[in-house]
């Protein structure tokens, strides 16, 4: 019997740090739908600047049947003879925040045409308690005509990837198994212990791991949440946000929090899967529910605030240019999905402003894809009345932004990083 060989499925922000660490020590085919990207990655780029370029080109290979390496495909052939189908596609909320399902439920169907006898599925994609064996094991069964736990087993590992954070990476991160039996459960810990230097927890079932995923970002947007709500009381006040939670700080048991904008995929969308799952049992979750609609509305008190700050400098706010540094969902990070700026924008431009966007991280095809919003990575010129930091970018600390505004206008700092005198802040 030949190497383990691992199949993962979804080469975005968290398949292809996991495909290429699995890499140094597995046959590995990546396999994504999106030709293009499978163009780029083979060529050894990797757009979302997770994994730098030369860490990915010493994995590549150019044969799918290697000892170890990877190899990315969007052929359903080449990952037909696997062992582990390792599954990472994104779970998102629609314009109502209601759980999306279809790229799971598409990629287990993928899955189950070439699953065969013993395989093993494990699902990485954060999901409400119950999705992995109620919602994606009978589509397995129903394509791939297997019995499960007889034929095939399933697993579940939640992803903990951090965008852009290069310190914190995948084989860093302390790693949540479990399998649909307590043999599987072993071998799927054994797997990713394999290669996981910070180690394992294997949790008694698969249930217990989906919502150990959700639990853990729905904790952070209810702490956000919490100070955010401390930025407006304080703001009304005029009381210095950040000078306060730093007073607090100083306490051994404070934990510390920072308003901001809350987007990206997990913070601002997991409490939405874990709200919708209890509303089917009856319950309704107040205050995961609050937490969320406090944050989902930042980017409206945001934009409020700046014009408040445009009045009262007597600045005609209908027509004037605004510039707003920052479209990703955090910085240092070219990802703008769930990006709450496109709040902050659409706010402003709703008062008849004239908005501009640079963002030196972001992709202008991509953010005019998603949002149908033009943006730029070179820095337009002029001057404008209002200036408002969205994301804390390393770029604008370098930035001589007071130089940028007309000889009246506003500075705005979202996240209070910026090194120069602001007009107001959260």
């Amino acid at each position: 019997m030949g190497k383990t060989k691992i199949a993962v499925i979804g080469l975005g922000y968290v398949g292809l740090p996991l495909a290429r660490l699995f890499a140094t020590k597995y046959p590995v085919i990546g396999f994504d739908i999106n030709s293009d990207r499978v163009a780029e990655l083979q060529s050894g780029k990797d757009s979302t600047l997770e994994v730098e370029d030369n860490i990915l080109r010493a994995v590549l290979k150019e044969d799918p049947n290697m000892e170890t390496g990877l190899y990315c495909s969007c052929e359903m052939e080449a990952i037909k003879d696997c062992d582990y189908y390792i599954v990472t596609v994104p779970t998102p909320v629609d314009s109502t925040n209601r759980p999306i399902l279809t790229p799971l439920y598409k990629s287990s169907e993928t899955v189950g045409k070439v699953l065969k006898q013993g395989d093993t599925v494990i699902y990485e994609s954060t999901v409400y308690p119950g999705v992995t064996e109620e919602e994606c094991v009978p589509i397995l069964e129903n394509s791939s005509g297997l019995k499960f736990n007889k034929d095939f087993f399933v697993g579940y590992s939640p992803e903990r990837i951090n965008p852009g954070d290069k310190e914190h990476t995948v084989e860093k991160i302390l790693k949540v198994t479990s399998g649909s039996t307590p043999e599987i459960g072993k071998k799927v810990d054994q797997l990713y212990a394999s290669v996981i230097m910070a180690g394992t927890h294997l949790a008694p079932s698969i249930k217990v791991a989906e919502a150990a995923k959700v639990i853990e970002n729905s904790q952070r947007d209810i702490n956000i949440a919490f100070v955010n709500e401390l930025a407006k009381i304080f703001n009304l006040m005029a009381i210095d946000t950040h000078a306060v939670l730093e007073a607090a700080g100083t306490k051994w048991n404070f934990i510390p929090f920072k308003p901001g904008l809350v987007g990206g995929h997990c913070i601002g969308v997991d409490p939405y899967y874990l709200a919708q799952k209890a509303q089917q049992f009856g319950y309704h979750p107040e205050i995961i529910l609050t937490g969320r609609r406090m944050n989902d509305g930042m980017g409206k008190y945001v934009a409020s605030e700046v014009v408040k700050l445009m009045v009262q400098n007597d600045i005609k706010v209908k027509g004037s240019k605004i510039l707003v540094l920052g479209i990703t969902f955090k910085e240092n990070c070219p990802d703008v999905r769930n990006t709450k700026a496109v709040d902050v924008i659409n706010n402003l431009r709703s008062y008849g402003t004239d908005v501009s966007i640079y963002d030196p991280w972001a992709s202008p095809v991509e953010v005019k894809h998603e949002y149908n919003m033009d943006t730029s990575k070179v820095m337009p010129n002029g001057k404008y009345d209002a200036i408002v930091l969205t994301v804390a970018h390393e770029e604008f600390l370098q930035m001589n932004l007071r130089e940028m505004l007309k000889p009246i206008g506003v500075l705005y700092d979202v996240k209070g990083f910026s090194n120069e005198r602001v007009d107001g802040r959260l």
